[in-house]
Parts: C-alpha cells; sequence; structure tokens
C-alpha cells in the first residue's frame, strides 16, 4: 500500500485553488471583498453594487448602475410556468426545506456549462422572489408582484409584507445582504465549486449549496441565537443558563468561527446596525448576554480565542428587519447567491475537477472471498 500521507480533517489549511473574490483574513480580522473592506462599504452600499463588484471586479457605487438594476429586476419575472411548479409545494414546509425545491425551479433546462454572467443574475434575482411567494402562500396570503422602482433588498421586503418597505429597515437588510454576500472558500461555496468543476450548470451546483445551509454550523445558527435569547429572556438569568449549557458540553451558537481568531468584522458592523434597529430591549439583553458568554467561554477555555462570530447580530438585526426565525437561513441564501454565481463563474474559467483522496485505514489487501463450491456455486 502507499505510504500515508498528511491528513487535514475539514481540509484545515488546504489551499485548493487562488481566486480574486474575497479574502477572509482570520488573524486580522478582515473580510475583503476585489480589494474592499467590507466596513468600507456598509452602510452606504446597494446590494446591487456589492454585486456587480463581486462579479465584475469594478469599484462600487452609492448608486447602481441602471443596467445592474434592470438585469436583477428583469431577473425577478419568472415564467408562469415556474410560477405555477412553485405554488404546488405544500403550504407547509420549513422555509429552507422549500428554497431547495424553489432554487431548483430556476434551472429550467436552458441554463448549461460555462455558467455565464445572465446565468448569474438569473439566479441571485429569482431566488428571493420564489421564497418570497412561498412564505406568503404558505401564510395564506396572495403573492405580492416585484416592483422594479425598488431595489433588491426592498422588493424582498415588499414582496414578503406587501407593505411599503420602511426605510430604516431597508437599510438594515442592505447591509446584512451586502456583509453576507460572500466569504472565500466557506462550505456552501465549496460544495458549489465543487459540483461546477463536474462541469455541472450553474443551478444544480446553488442547490448543493444550498444543501450545506440546513446544518446548524454554517448558515443555521442565527435561528439558534434568537432560541438562546428568548430562553434566557432577562439578564440576571444569563450566567446560570450559560454555566448549564456548558456543563452539558452544549455548543453557544453565535460565539467562535472556524476561520476568525479575532473578531468577525461582519458582527462589529451588524452590532453596529442593531444598534440603530433593534428594539432596545432587545439588543440590551443580547448585549448583557454576549459579555456574560464570552467571560465563560474564555474561562472555560483560556487558550481559545473565541470571539462573537457573524450568526449573533445577524439574529438581532434580522429580528428588528421583521423577519421570523424560519426565515433567517433562506434570507442568507438569498444574501450569498451573489458569491456563489461569482465563485461559479471563476471556477468555470480555469476549471480542474476537485477530487481530493482520503487515506484508507480499512483492512490491508490480501482478504479472499470464500467462493462457494459444489452444485450450487454459480
Amino acid at each position: 500500500m502507499d505510504a500515508p500521507r498528511v491528513v487535514s480533517k475539514g481540509l484545515d489549511d488546504v489551499v485548493v485553488g487562488q481566486s480574486r473574490i474575497s479574502y477572509v483574513g482570520g488573524e486580522t480580522g478582515e473580510l475583503v471583498y476585489r480589494g474592499f473592506d467590507v466596513r468600507s462599504l456598509v452602510p452606504g452600499v446597494p446590494y446591487e453594487s456589492v454585486v456587480h463588484l463581486l462579479l465584475h471586479g469594478d469599484p462600487p457605487t452609492s448608486d447602481p448602475a441602471p443596467e445592474e438594476r434592470a438585469a436583477l429586476a428583469a431577473a425577478r419575472r419568472l415564467p408562469d410556468a415556474t410560477l405555477r411548479v412553485a405554488d404546488a409545494l405544500p403550504a407547509n414546509l420549513p422555509p429552507l426545506e422549500a428554497m431547495r425545491t424553489l432554487l431548483s425551479l430556476v434551472g429550467d433546462g436552458t441554463f448549461g456549462y460555462p455558467p455565464t454572467l445572465g446565468e448569474g443574475y438569473r439566479l441571485i434575482g429569482a431566488a428571493p422572489v420564489l421564497l418570497a411567494r412561498y412564505v406568503r402562500r404558505a401564510r395564506g396570503l396572495a403573492p405580492v408582484a416585484g416592483r422594479d422602482d425598488l431595489g433588491h433588498a426592498a422588493n424582498y421586503l415588499w414582496m414578503l409584507t406587501g407593505a411599503e418597505p420602511d426605510a430604516a429597515r431597508v437599510a438594515a437588510l442592505e447591509g446584512y445582504l451586502d456583509l453576507l454576500a460572500d466569504h472565500g472558500m466557506n462550505a456552501s461555496t465549496f460544495a458549489l465549486t465543487v459540483a461546477i468543476s463536474t462541469q455541472s450548470d450553474l443551478v444544480s451546483a446553488a442547490v448543493a449549496a444550498l444543501g450545506t445551509l440546513k446544518g446548524p454550523v454554517h448558515g443555521g445558527a442565527p435561528s439558534r441565537v434568537s432560541e438562546m435569547l428568548d430562553a434566557i429572556g432577562a439578564a440576571d438569568r444569563a450566567d446560570a443558563w450559560i454555566a448549564e449549557r456548558l456543563g452539558r458540553r452544549e455548543v453557544l451558537f453565535g460565539f467562535g468561527h472556524r476561520a476568525y481568531k479575532t473578531e468577525d468584522p461582519r458582527a462589529v458592523v451588524l452590532h453596529a446596525i442593531a444598534r440603530r434597529v433593534a428594539d432596545p430591549a432587545r439588543l440590551k439583553l443580547a448585549e448583557e448576554v454576549e459579555r456574560r458568554a464570552l467571560a465563560a467561554l474564555r474561562a472555560a477555555r483560556p487558550k481559545a480565542r473565541l470571539f462573537t462570530n457573524v450568526e449573533y447580530y445577524s439574529a438581532v438585526v434580522l429580528e428588528a428587519v421583521g423577519l421570523p426565525p424560519e426565515l433567517f437561513t433562506p434570507t442568507f441564501a438569498v444574501a450569498r447567491t451573489a458569491g456563489w454565481a461569482a465563485h461559479a463563474l471563476e471556477q468555470a474559467g480555469d476549471n480542474r475537477l476537485i477530487r481530493p483522496d482520503v487515506e484508507y485505514v480499512g483492512p490491508p489487501s490480501g482478504r479472499v472471498w470464500p467462493r462457494p463450491v459444489g452444485p450450487d456455486a454459480r
């Protein structure tokens, strides 16, 4: 047998390629989109401009190009056949489960390999439309048509609620979408990249990426943060609740990150957004739980570098925007479609099938299957 090789469980420190799209500075607390630190983009840069930055590399603007806005607005107008199939889904599915099927409906047979910019816009534009339509039907409400006069974030809220979106909530959601649009070679983007490397199409790859978000350790934690804050209820109960949780060796969602060994820059910006839009009592509770949880975690693991991660204040911001917890992860996916499209295009531009190896540790070769003998042998 071949000599054993270095094994990196979880692919820690394994570099699988090169990218011009985003840089995650785990030691420095940076997230950079094509040279622009996200902290310089939020607030102020609309999601359409972040999409343009990720897909094209052009500097973002506070007023997105008409072509960009028109491309995403056009992608919201879906064929009647697609909408009929979407409306046939059972209305009692969790939104994330429904979104897995809804996203696959975008692949109408016209997507191919290699992916194109136009296909990227179709994915980004269609995802929130199909999700909002499903959510309204699940609530027993009629669908709301999209509006070309609204930006991406505002139109999503409009199609979910049917009410004129509040400017402060739109700005908060837009900041969230900007911050979550991409994050290097994370689990969902890696799943997408593997799919694209097989010369599959963009929608199939995006569905593969979406499947990774069901687990709470990638994209699914903000709803768990809301559950934690609800369970604690008041600051004076935090220490006991946290101690009990840690005593059972259970996870405190919203703390620690695989990449960041210092402050997550997205968490810092989302905290600032939460200060502007969150209910003061809820924000105060979140801040006090954060303080006590970090103290308890650092006491329990003094050598670990643990900080608040993006999921913690994502929960507070998305609550303030008016989204229920079951929409937190699907909304994360809505944001991340921009990064998925960008990485799909980049992978296809210099493609090689991604095919890692695994070290075999089973029985040595040489075992023999005892074939039957006699009249019954075949």
